[in-house]
């Protein structure tokens, strides 16, 4: 049901104003406002309320036999609340959406978008939470006094570096999964579609060597990542060049990323890195020059991720690469995050984790490459977030790996 149905504009909800000072709503010429009025999610009863017997049960003086069983058992709260099937979407503003740090309260139509999706591609229900702080410690204090409403936490839009810290502190604190969408995610997706491109080519993945362009939370992941599935090389380029052990002016996660890439000791630019190599994957906006496209390896793969304008245009990209790859819908084989979120957190949820681990991110990434099979072409190397085999095969396969790794409990 439309936003607009079920929050109708009142008389006082005016848009903007037009130089005779009169009022004009914003959505009367844009439809991305009018289908924002109101916002685009709201919360509704699972059980009837029809007369007072309902309501004894649902409300007191029923609830109250639930409550006391659940302060003698605390397990029990997985069963009789919402908690082991709700997430919390948290977010800063710090990072949103290729619109940099705009605040908590500019961040929330992408915080209910991410609720929605979760929703649509997942069946898993999520709250939008934005915080009026963008302190470390100040984030992972307030996320922990909220988990127990929840049975996970997905990061969203939270500026690099911070976001790995509160990523990795908040896990220490809380026995749910923690999960930085726009790190692990991102990461996932792309794993996918470098499986497919491999095998389309009859190559494995530890024969390629990757340039990641962009060090942020994504680039960071995605290196981290490919290099736990066997990746040959990968080189990750910053705005200052290729992130190698001999730089002086790395933060510390760079450090730690010049500690597991880069094996073959490469200085210079990303234009220098890409030389040769087999696959680009942008992640930091920008453009690469054409030239530098023409200098990689034949039958090369162009992952260009950044929104709206991809690093190399496809029409470039295809000059060059045998699999050409975008963030964007409107071409094919797009590295969207959609594609693998929801099925985690069902799969992590159904089964109650405790965290989701990097063999839970590998088995969806595997399952993920798999729903395509033999309709594997060069334009389709990924499938589409509409396919309805995608979150339930994701689903499974983490289901199935939180269990073989022993952080299932149930």
């Amino acid at each position: 049901m439309a936003a607009e149905i079920v929050n109708p504009r009142s008389d006082s909800a005016s848009g903007n104003t037009d130089q005779d000072g009169g009022a004009e709503p914003l959505d009367s010429f844009d439809p991305a406002f009018a289908l924002h009025r109101g916002g685009k999610m709201a919360v509704q009863a699972t059980v009837p309320l029809r007369d007072k017997d309902d309501l004894s049960l649902a409300y007191t003086p029923g609830v109250a036999r639930v409550c006391t069983a659940i302060a003698e058992q605390p397990e029990l709260v997985n069963d009789y609340t919402w908690k082991s099937s709700v997430v919390a979407v948290v977010t800063d503003g710090t990072a949103v959406l290729g619109l940099g740090d705009i605040g908590p309260e500019a961040s929330l139509p992408v915080m209910e978008g991410k609720a929605i999706l979760f929703k649509q591609f997942g069946g898993v229900d999520a709250v939008p939470i934005a915080l009026a702080c963008t302190d470390v410690d100040e984030i992972v204090e307030t996320v922990v006094r909220l988990a127990p409403s929840f049975g996970g936490i997905n990061l969203e839009d939270i500026s690099a570096p911070r976001c790995f810290e509160i990523e990795r502190k908040l896990q220490e604190r809380v026995d749910i999964p923690v999960f930085h969408d726009d790190q692990h995610g991102t990461a996932v997706v792309t794993l996918a579609a470098l499986r497919n491109a491999a095998r389309l080519s009859r190559r494995e993945i530890g024969q390629l060597r990757a340039v990641i362009s962009g060090a942020g939370a994504a680039g960071v992941a995605i290196a981290k990542m490919l290099v736990e599935a066997g990746i040959g090389d990968v080189a990750l380029a910053d705005r200052k060049g290729i992130i190698s052990a001999d730089r002086d002016d790395l933060t510390d996660v760079k450090r730690q990323v010049a500690g597991f890439t880069n094996k073959a000791g490469l200085k210079g630019t990303l234009e220098d890195a890409l030389a040769g190599a087999d696959v680009f994957i942008g992640v930091s906006g920008g453009t690469v020059p054409e030239e530098a496209v023409a200098s990689m390896a034949e039958g090369a793969f162009v992952f260009a991720m950044a929104n709206p304008n991809p690093e190399v245009h496809p029409d470039v990209a295809h000059k060059y690469a045998a699999v050409v790859a975008t963030g964007r819908s409107d071409f094919p084989n797009q590295i969207n995050n959609v594609l693998a979120f929801p099925g985690i957190f069902a799969g992590a949820l159904q089964v109650r984790a405790s965290r989701i681990t990097e063999g839970m991110k590998i088995a969806a990434a595997e399952a993920l490459a798999a729903v395509v099979g033999d309709d594997l072409a060069a334009d389709y190397v990924i499938p589409s977030p509409f396919d309805e085999r995608v979150a339930p095969a994701v689903t499974a396969a983490v289901a199935a790996a939180a269990r073989a790794e022993g952080v299932a409990r149930r």
